[in-house]
């Protein structure tokens, strides 16, 4: 939820970690800030910038198929996926929204891999503006948790 108490971890060193991130280029002003809020929230944590692999696609709902690429390549710690949707006036909001959510999601637990889903979805642009840059901070954030949960119990 925007702005609650998120009771981060103290495992945050980014130090030594491969992170892969795939960004679509719809919404692109939001996707953007999203990215960039994700890119200086990982290098505070200590992932170097080679260390950072960052793809670009379409939209929503191209992402999955980037994020697959990535994870078969076995090269990675954590994933973050990028993006932005705004409801509009048809059905189709709920399609991507869905549809990229739950592949985001299967891709996680078929690779056993961290993918931070910062896919917004919300109502008017006013709404992702005011997200862009917060939860581009959280997608890092969770991707270095994530990754060294991950490392602990595997």
């Amino acid at each position: 939820m925007f702005g609650a108490e998120k009771g981060w971890s103290d495992k945050l060193d980014g130090k030594k970690l491969s992170i892969g991130m795939v960004q679509a280029r719809f919404n692109e002003s939001v996707t953007n800030a999203l990215a960039e809020a994700c890119k200086q929230e990982l290098a505070a944590l200590g992932v170097e910038e080679k260390n950072i692999t960052h793809v670009k696609v379409p939209g929503a709902l191209e992402i999955p198929c980037a994020l697959q690429a990535l994870a078969e390549s076995d090269k990675y710690d954590a994933l973050v996926a990028l993006g932005c949707i705004i409801r509009g006036e048809t059905y189709h909001f709920e399609l991507v929204a869905n549809e990229s959510g739950s592949a985001v999601t299967r891709l996680a637990l078929d690779y056993q891999l961290p993918i931070a889903n910062a896919i917004l979805t919300t109502e008017n642009l006013a709404q992702a503006q005011l997200r862009q840059e917060e939860k581009g901070r959280d997608a890092a954030r969770v991707a270095v948790e994530m990754a060294h949960l991950l490392h602990e119990l595997s």
